[in-house]
């Protein structure tokens, strides 16, 4: 999950990058495009099998995750940033009440004070704000993150089935590819130039290296730490900020980045296995 945090946080800084030139609906095509064309080209050198027993969990999974994509951007795009990044980031909650009736796994009670705390640490980073006007955006970007949760609860069915990392990224970004593609008639378009292919391309590699990441995490973890690692993308894509746009974070800032560390350490050392004395 941290391999798949670091991808996720390239790819947000890429779409800032991405964005002074093409629309939400662009970006999400092209990221969904390149990262289809990276994954067939393994399949295809790997000769890999694409037919699965279970192709009507991984549409679902698809469907779903593309779904909670587009209302996340809808959330971007009527709210402040901050607030709508931290409505989204409400699915490890969700996907704590979640996890005891779909995938059958009682939370232990440490593990979900982690994420109430690394949730703290997110919004005391973010600073989210919601005036009274933005009821439906703000009910939107919140359903982004209960999208997303029901997102990772598939995936962690399908990696229960044995599926594999490289079919479930393929099936998502294969449905995301064709609805952008359907957003996108909608919308403006821009037409790509050379120096715009690094971007792309770039947005399209680091988005498919975290999905699939992130779906090994799923698959082989437990699911309340990798999500409660999961908030650490955040911390990332502030450090970015920092170090490429010399964005300045505050005292409060710096005691949020290590409220949220803190959790995903003690997540992770609540599960560690410890040694057994003969």
């Amino acid at each position: 999950m941290l391999v798949a945090a670091v991808g996720f946080a390239v790819m947000g800084a890429l779409v800032k990058i991405g964005a002074q030139k093409f629309s939400s609906s662009e970006l999400v095509f092209y990221r969904s495009l390149f990262g289809l064309l990276v994954i067939w080209l393994y399949i295809l050198q790997q000769k890999k099998p694409l037919a699965t027993p279970y192709l009507g969990k991984q549409v679902s999974r698809a469907l779903v995750g593309f779904v909670s994509l587009v209302l996340f951007f809808y959330a971007i795009a009527h709210l402040p940033l901050a607030t709508a990044i931290t409505l989204n980031y409400t699915s490890p909650l969700f996907l704590a009440i979640l996890t005891p009736f779909l995938l059958h796994e009682p939370p232990k009670k440490t593990l979900a004070l982690t994420l109430i705390m690394g949730f703290v640490g997110i919004s005391l980073l973010l600073k989210p704000t919601l005036d009274s006007d933005d009821w439906l955006a703000g009910s939107i970007g919140l359903l982004s993150g209960v999208g997303a949760a029901w997102a990772y609860v598939h995936v962690k069915q399908l990696g229960n089935l044995n599926e594999p990392d490289w079919r479930t990224v393929f099936y998502f970004t294969l449905i995301s590819t064709i609805g952008a593609g359907g957003w996108m008639l909608f919308s403006s378009f821009h037409v790509i130039d050379w120096q715009d292919l690094p971007i792309l391309l770039g947005l399209g590699l680091s988005a498919t290296i975290a999905q699939l990441a992130m779906t090994r995490a799923y698959r082989t973890g437990n699911t309340l730490v990798v999500a409660s690692l999961a908030y650490l993308t955040v911390v990332l894509a502030s450090l970015i900020g920092v170090f490429w746009w010399h964005e300045h974070l505050n005292v409060e800032s710096w005691l949020a980045i290590g409220l949220i560390i803190l959790s995903g350490i003690i997540s992770v050392r609540s599960t560690s296995v410890q040694p057994t004395k003969n």
